[in-house]
């Protein structure tokens, strides 16, 4: 029931990102997908600057910051095989309601090409699409 009052925010922002994310498009994926990659690293979403939101995956814990890094929602994993994995909310800073503590985000890499990711997260009866670029190691 709390998730309820997420849903109808969360398909307007993310119908809003879904419609740029589908201007980037990953016409060579590889074959087979390259799903490893999101075990570790930095990530942005193609759709976003860095300041509004970036993630940090370490150790089976992700980090998405937002606001400039002032606010995060920290997540563990749990990986069903090398392409699904769950992302279960452990702690937050943000101050709003739409996203709780132990909400479970359902996740499948469907694409990859170089550094980019193509992700289906579900949570409830939702669906969307995501695509990540994996910042480069220095």
């Amino acid at each position: 029931m709390r998730l309820l009052k997420f849903f109808p925010v969360m398909m307007v922002l993310l119908g809003v990102s879904q419609v740029k994310a589908q201007r980037f498009e990953l016409k060579k994926p590889d074959n087979p997908a390259k799903c490893s990659s999101i075990k570790e690293g930095r990530f942005v979403r193609v759709d976003y600057p860095a300041g509004i939101w970036n993630m940090t995956i370490k150790d089976n814990v992700q980090t998405e910051y937002f606001n400039n890094g002032k606010d995060y929602i920290k997540s563990s994993l749990v990986f069903l095989n090398d392409c699904s994995y769950k992302a279960i909310v452990i702690e937050k800073t943000a101050l709003n309601d739409r996203i709780k503590v132990g909400d479970v985000f359902s996740n499948t890499i469907t694409k990859t090409q170089d550094n980019y990711l193509q992700i289906q997260t579900r949570i409830g009866n939702s669906q969307i699409e995501l695509i990540y670029a994996k910042a480069k190691s220095k």
